[in-house]
């Protein structure tokens, strides 16, 4: 496990406040903290969103990724969150505007992994109403999953690339998201990890089909025209939230959210 992990102070739970959660081998606090909710009575997966937000709102950095807000503390939750999902579900704007590859999980973190019952290898899946991957998800020996729109110019291409199996065509001219999650389902792919970019969560939130969000607010300030969490030209349905836990370290605070009627 690398050393540079935080240790982490836990403000939420009032139970557990004062706590302090250090790194240790496997992470089994981070686990239980952040076990993947199950999906709700009706529903083929549990989809759990993860974004960073800068103190003024910024999803983003002055160069437009999100990586140039986060920190230490921030990474150590994140992959732990990856680690317990069975897929990551990404927009292929943020796939390509932050340098995806094919994921793996930490070598720390599998054997619990195993012992959930889950498969070794974590999924991707990109959202994408053209076609087209972003040049680390081509040519690799671990493909991502391709949703797309029937109206999608590269459908065989993509299928000639990725393999048949590989690309989930989900909508007409757009991507029809609980579709989509069905599809990735049948696949065996119930655990979701929604990872950004903010036009896709938005429609992950406006559907209605968001059961938590983990958000990390970071301690910096950065104006600029940076996109918001969730952002697009109209008002989404407002949600109720419940705060499950609340995380900190060095001013960076890593909540996770509840959302939906019952939260």
């Amino acid at each position: 496990m690398p050393r540079e992990l935080p240790p982490l102070d836990v403000l939420l739970p009032l139970d557990r406040a004062g706590a302090t959660l250090a790194p240790e081998p496997g992470e089994p606090a981070l686990h239980a903290l952040y076990a993947h909710p199950e999906p709700r009575p009706g529903r083929p997966t549990a989809v759990r969103a993860n974004m960073i937000a800068t103190l003024d709102g910024s999803a983003q950095g002055p160069d437009g990724r999100s990586r140039s807000i986060n920190g230490p503390a921030d990474w150590r939750v994140f992959r732990v969150m990856r680690a317990v999902a069975d897929v990551v579900l990404v927009g292929a704007g943020t796939a390509r505007a932050e340098g995806y590859t094919p994921l793996t999980v930490p070598a720390d973190l599998r054997e619990a992994r195993t012992a959930r019952g889950q498969a070794p290898g974590l999924e991707l899946a990109v959202v994408t109403v053209s076609g087209d991957l972003p040049p680390g998800l081509r040519g690799t020996d671990r493909p991502p999953h391709v949703v797309v729109p029937q109206a999608c110019p590269r459908i065989d291409a993509l299928r000639a690339e990725v393999g048949a199996d590989r690309v989930v065509v989900a909508g007409a001219a757009t991507v029809d998201l609980p579709r989509a999650l069905a599809a990735l389902a049948a696949r065996g792919l119930t655990r979701v990890l929604a990872e950004g970019g903010p036009r896709l969560l938005t429609d992950l939130v406006q559907a209605e089909l968001v059961d938590e969000l983990c958000l990390t607010s970071s301690p910096v300030l950065v104006g600029g025209p940076g996109l918001r969490a969730v952002q697009g030209p109209d008002w989404v349905t407002p949600q109720p939230a419940r705060a499950a836990h609340l995380l900190h370290h060095a001013g960076m605070l890593l909540g996770r959210w509840r959302l939906g009627p019952d939260a």
